[in-house]
């Protein structure tokens, strides 16, 4: 999987350890400097069903041309393009395809903005629109908000893909309302306020909204050229969300270390799936919207190696929708830090009387920490099969109302349930772990084929045994 699997070459990782200069000190340099409200920024028209409008990245063939040694006086021709990426931008028409010219050498223009620039991208009411092959950061550590901006109208059919959005005050991708709206293979990492945000939408918020093999990780560890500690918002996710009518698909996608939430979705209709979701400072998945899923997902690290016990839980569900009916199928979860419930279900006030329906299978829920049990509110009506439990420093494993299961009551809660050490490879808090199972271990062959995904979160098929195992992995 590309997103989990992350191969970082020399260049990005210089960048990430120094963003903004060079080994010798020196300021990094880019291709596009962005400082202007009305010149710089790109505001891309609409295009049409027939003829989107394009902005791509690279050296490929389009209709009109910026690069770095342009001249806005040029006809925006390859032999004469235009220097800068607003004004092209800004000369499009329906079925253009405007490219952005990196430096000799490079393969990907940066757009570096400054002086508090809301962001280098603005989209309206845009529609029929695709953009590919960009990075976007700051320019060497100054103010600048978002990377992409789009919550003064409704977006439709727009395509985001293969961008590199790091190193910015506010949100890399800032959105309210979208019919329609993809964004893939996109890294969207050191974002001040979060990757993926916004406020609530007037027109439904987001709906048809895929991402897809993206990594959203390293929320607020950086705020105005800084290591993030002076910022202003203490919970940027890697994706978090406004309640939205959805649906919304989140699959194939890394959310680590953000000092939020790693996936916060407050929309209908939510489908998480083929996710890594590890060492977040706070929740893991949190979910609030009726008909939402995650499967096929791993999620650790609570707290990413900070001791101090809070009150963040792994998975966290919490609907005022009456009846809503959430499914959680082939996770492995992990939690080391203890000290709060690893996943808890309609635990405030506004939402514990309110009746929901749980279906839990094949999921493997570990808790190695003290005093952190599975918490069921009295009005959550629970399916729970095909489940391994493993809490070795707390006599009860789950909690539902009045009812508590310690580890020899688990088969009372469901067929298929079981009690032990699930075996993994090596389980780890604040770093990198390895949840593939060990061979000995009674996750193998223990799950219910009737509702498992055919693959796995490598994409293996399954069952590889007699029947599906138990947990994210297929051995």
């Amino acid at each position: 999987m590309k997103s989990i699997a992350r191969v970082f070459g020399i260049t990005t990782i210089l960048t990430l350890v120094f963003p903004f200069t060079g080994c010798s000190g020196e300021k990094e340099e880019y291709d596009y400097y962005l400082s202007d409200y009305d010149e710089d920024i790109l505001r891309p028209p609409s295009g049409t069903a027939e003829a989107w409008v394009t902005i791509i990245g690279g050296d490929v063939q389009g209709t009109y041309y910026v690069s770095p040694t342009g001249d806005d006086g040029n006809p925006g021709t390859s032999s004469e393009p235009w220097a800068s990426p607003g004004y092209g931008v800004s000369q499009l028409s329906s079925g253009d395809t405007l490219v952005i010219l990196p430096r000799a050498g490079y393969s990907r223009p940066v757009l570096a903005g400054s002086k508090n620039l809301g962001s280098a991208i603005e989209l309206g009411a845009t529609s029929y629109l695709r953009i590919e092959n960009i990075e976007i950061t700051s320019d060497n550590g100054k103010d600048f908000r978002d990377g992409i901006t789009g919550i003064d109208g409704l977006l439709e059919h727009v395509v985001l893909k293969d961008l590199y959005i790091h190193h910015v005050d506010e949100f890399g991708i800032d959105i309210a309302d979208v019919a329609d709206f993809q964004i893939i293979d996109c890294e969207i990492t050191y974002c001040g306020f979060g990757a993926i945000g916004g406020p609530a939408g007037v027109y439904g918020g987001l709906r048809n909204l895929v991402i897809d093999g993206c990594d959203l990780s390293y929320s607020g560890h950086y705020y105005q050229g800084k290591d993030g500690s002076n910022r202003p918002y203490d919970r940027p996710d890697g994706f978090g969300i406004e309640e939205s009518e959805g649906p919304i698909e989140i699959r194939n996608t890394t959310s680590t270390h953000n000092y939020g939430d790693g996936l916060d979705s407050k929309s209908s209709r939510t489908w998480i799936h083929e996710c890594y979701v590890a060492n977040n400072s706070c929740d893991g998945v949190k979910l609030w919207g009726d008909s939402s899923v995650v499967e096929n997902t791993l999620i650790y690290g609570r707290g990413d190696g900070d001791d101090e016990p809070t009150p963040w839980a792994a998975i966290v569900i919490e609907t005022a929708k009456n009846n809503a009916h959430i499914e959680l199928t082939n996770l492995t979860v992990d939690d080391y830090l203890g000290e709060n419930y690893l996943m808890y279900v309609q635990y405030s006030d506004e939402f514990r009387n309110v009746p929901i329906n749980l279906r839990i299978t094949n999921c493997i829920f570990s808790s190695r920490g003290v005093n952190a049990r599975v918490w069921l509110a009295p009005k959550v009506n629970p399916e729970i099969t095909y489940n391994l439990f493993y809490f070795p420093k707390d006599e009860v494993v789950l909690e539902h109302g009045d009812d508590t299961y310690s580890s020899g009551d688990v088969g009372d809660l469901g067929d298929g349930n079981i009690y032990a050490d699930p075996g993994f490879n090596t389980p780890a808090w604040g770093s990198d772990g390895d949840y593939h199972l060990k061979s000995s271990s009674p996750a193998i062959d223990a799950g219910d084929t009737t509702l498992a995904p055919s693959t796995d979160l490598d994409g293996k098929a399954r069952p590889q045994g007699k029947s599906v195992d138990i947990g994210c992995y297929e051995r």
